[in-house]
């Protein structure tokens, strides 16, 4: 069994039998793997339809997103989970997540996923460009009491940036 380091009060409790284990977080809540796959592909398909109402049932009310691929963002609640979404919608309107492949342990979901969009916005400091960008990306889920409390997510910014036609920068014209 792999055991992930547990950085918050909620513990696993109990043992592993089969796809179940028992998880104390304010009550005694047996949840499955395929419990919390199932609240992580609704978390998806929220995204993918904008459903940013949705987010208030799936997300614990102090969601954390940690990602380094995003220097200077900071999402420590829902509520800016919720406004990260508007813009990130901003820059890319018609973007969709696929989630491929999802592995349950505990109370940690990891996926494999695809992003697709149209940079139709501003992304930092570059201007929209009209050009399609797909990008792998991985990362982990939390689930506490039935919502997600945390997510961990990466991906490689240079090929995205490459399909966006911004990487490598422009040679400056002498």
């Amino acid at each position: 069994m792999i055991e992930f380091p547990q950085n918050t009060d909620s513990e696993m409790q109990g043992r592993r039998s089969g796809h179940v284990c028992r998880l104390e977080s304010g009550g005694d809540t047996p949840m499955t793997g395929d419990a919390n796959k199932a609240l992580v592909r609704a978390f998806g398909e929220a995204g993918n339809r904008s459903d940013l109402e949705a987010f208030d049932r799936l997300l614990a009310p102090n969601f954390v997103r940690h990602c380094e691929a995003t220097p200077g963002v900071s999402v420590t609640s829902c509520e800016d989970f919720k406004q990260f979404y508007r813009d990130t919608a901003a820059t890319f309107p018609d973007q969709k997540m696929d989630l491929q492949t999802l592995v349950a342990e505990g109370d940690r979901v990891a996926f494999w996923a695809k992003f697709s969009g149209t940079q139709q916005g501003p992304m930092g400091p570059f201007p929209p460009t009209g050009k399609c960008m797909e990008s792998d990306c991985a990362g982990i889920f939390r689930i506490e009491d039935g919502r997600i409390a945390e997510l961990w997510v990466t991906w490689d910014n240079l090929a995205g940036l490459a399909q966006l036609g911004l990487f490598p920068p422009p040679t400056p014209v002498a």
